[in-house]
């Protein structure tokens, strides 16, 4: 029988309070609350494109900014991911998805090597969508990668619409982490790689 690759992540600090539930084997079902509510539009297409079941709820000081809430919620839901890995027997390991969003193209490639790096070679035109500060995105990507211990390189191929292209983003990254993540009939019982530990 396969073991549930399910978690919950909270993270509580005197700037935020978060709660993060995480099904890797869902079907994209997501109750997102963060506060903003481009991030939150994000969240859910990223549960939607990877299929995991999603719950985010999320209390953080946007009386300040954005910056606590976003940077936090990416390092709780690295967290939740860490733990419903657990030793990553049979994953695939690996991922990689371009995707496309009317001009925009983004490329994103993943390991899940347990050696946390972020590549981000995106650029944007415009500083804010709806309340999210642009700049944030890189931040939240960042912090989900340190916490869930994993490599991510995401790259803006071509675009001008800066919607478009935060968005063909976290599409890609999604459908790379859903790679990645899927189990391999063929080494089901096999840590993918010649450490024996990732």
């Amino acid at each position: 029988m396969t073991a549930l690759r399910q978690a919950v992540a909270q993270r509580t600090t005197k700037e935020t309070d978060i709660v993060v539930t995480l099904n890797i084997d869902g079907s994209g079902g997501t109750r997102i609350t963060t506060g903003i509510g481009f991030f939150d539009h994000m969240l859910i297409t990223f549960a939607k494109h990877a299929l995991f079941d999603l719950e985010i709820n999320v209390r953080g000081d946007l009386h300040v900014d954005g910056h606590h809430t976003v940077e936090d919620t990416g390092i709780a839901l690295g967290q939740a991911l860490r733990q419903a890995l657990g030793e990553k027997k049979g994953v695939r390991r690996f991922g990689q998805a371009s995707v496309p969003l009317d001009e925009a193209l983004c490329e994103v490639v993943i390991d899940l090597s347990g050696r946390p790096f972020l590549l981000f070679d995106m650029s944007f035109t415009r500083e804010r969508i709806g309340e999210l500060d642009t700049e944030l995105v890189e931040e939240f990507f960042r912090a989900l990668s340190i916490s869930a211990l994993i490599t991510i390189h995401l790259k803006k191929v071509t675009g001008h619409n800066t919607h478009h292209m935060i968005e063909a983003g976290f599409k890609a990254f999604a459908r790379a982490l859903r790679m990645a993540v899927e189990i391999d009939p063929r080494a089901q019982d096999e840590i993918p790689s010649t450490k024996g530990v990732l």
